[in-house]
């Protein structure tokens, strides 16, 4: 039996994609220039196969607007980290008009604020800042304008990403998704009539929690009866046992700043390492101190994807997740703890149906 032709496209533009991906790591295809003449190529290819066999082709934008909040939410936690282990005298530390002001009276304290910012933002386009001294101790910090670009452009890259790997996860082969402009995203798949199939996929965000385990009393038996007050049962990720967790979250994934595949240093297993910012990293390193000993639940979804107990204070930041991966579900937990970060929502701008060329 012959091979439909809509079934063989899909794997090969996967394969070509996956190809480049293996040889060069998106940031260093970026760099070069090849990331671009790679989607060039897919992009014609898409084009003719889209031509002859009709498909989806889908528009997302991107939030500019939480981003630019996400950005300058971050500026301020910065400033005030900076400002205490700076021992730093200051006040009227506030979002304002798109950026941060603060109050710090004594000029050398002033000083010694802009050259750490300027310190840990150096090499890093995303978080240059323009600095503003009044004189009189109100200092005023910025993103530059392109320091804002670069950062869209960061965001539509992990969108990028994010869509392929949960579309991959629902086995919808995904044909091309590439940046339109500086906010969108445009998305082809060759054979596919159903573009709601995959508008439903991000109707909603990711939501990733960090949760505390109650113990007063095993799970399976407030699954089958009345769970305590302020909790709920969820099934685990892969193990599919029930965990009866808080339904409040200790933490939200929108403080998860970096999430990616890796190995277990000890065992070599595939696991998924994340780290937070920094208002993430404080309040991480505060609910381990005082929850020693106790477990607590990593939630993607609804599903407990790890249940670790507290051995010690984590107070670097980072952390990882083991649960018997395969390494294609470590880089899919990754990926999912990383849009559970992106600041803001997917919009959608546009979903048509193309009709198959008449055949001659």
């Amino acid at each position: 039996m012959t091979t439909p032709l809509r079934n063989r496209i899909a794997p090969l533009i996967l394969a070509l994609a996956m190809a480049a991906a293996v040889t060069l790591p998106r940031a260093a295809l970026a760099a070069d220039g090849q990331l671009e003449k790679m989607r060039a190529k897919i992009a014609a290819f898409i084009g003719d196969k889209m031509e002859k066999l009709g498909g989806s082709r889908i528009v997302y934008k991107v939030d500019a607007d939480g981003l630019r909040e996400s950005a300058v939410t971050d500026l301020r936690d910065d400033v005030y980290k900076t400002l205490r282990e700076g021992k730093i005298a200051f006040s009227g530390l506030a979002i304002r008009d798109g950026g941060v002001e603060v109050k710090v009276a004594d000029a050398k304290g002033r000083e010694e604020l802009k050259r750490k910012l300027a310190a840990a933002a150096e090499g890093l386009p995303a978080h240059a800042l323009t600095v503003t001294d009044g004189g009189d101790g109100l200092v005023r910090l910025k993103p530059t304008d392109a320091a804002s670009a670069a950062g869209l452009h960061d965001l539509v890259e992990d969108s990028i990403a994010m869509i392929e790997q949960r579309l991959n996860d629902a086995d919808i082969k995904l044909a091309s998704a590439q940046p339109d402009g500086t906010d969108r995203i445009r998305i082809f798949i060759p054979g596919m009539m159903e573009p709601k199939r995959v508008t439903a996929i991000f109707a909603t965000k990711v939501k990733v929690s960090f949760r505390l385990i109650d113990i007063s009393m095993p799970a399976e038996q407030a699954q089958s009866g009345t769970p305590p007050a302020g909790t709920e049962v969820l099934l685990g990720f892969k193990d599919k046992r029930p965990y009866l967790v808080a339904k409040d979250s200790a933490l939200e994934g929108n403080d998860i700043s970096y999430a990616g595949p890796g190995f277990a240093s000890s065992t070599n297993e595939p696991i998924a390492t994340f780290r937070f910012n920094g208002r993430g990293a404080r309040r991480f390193a505060h609910i381990t101190e005082e929850n020693i000993g106790k477990p607590f639940a990593i939630v993607l979804d609804g599903k407990v994807i790890s249940a670790p107990v507290i051995r010690e204070p984590i107070t670097g930041g980072s952390g990882q997740i083991s649960g018997n991966f395969t390494l294609e579900e470590a880089s899919s937990v990754a990926m999912l703890l990383r849009a559970g970060a992106l600041p803001g929502h997917l919009g959608l701008v546009e979903q048509q149906v193309i009709q198959p060329a008449a055949k001659p």
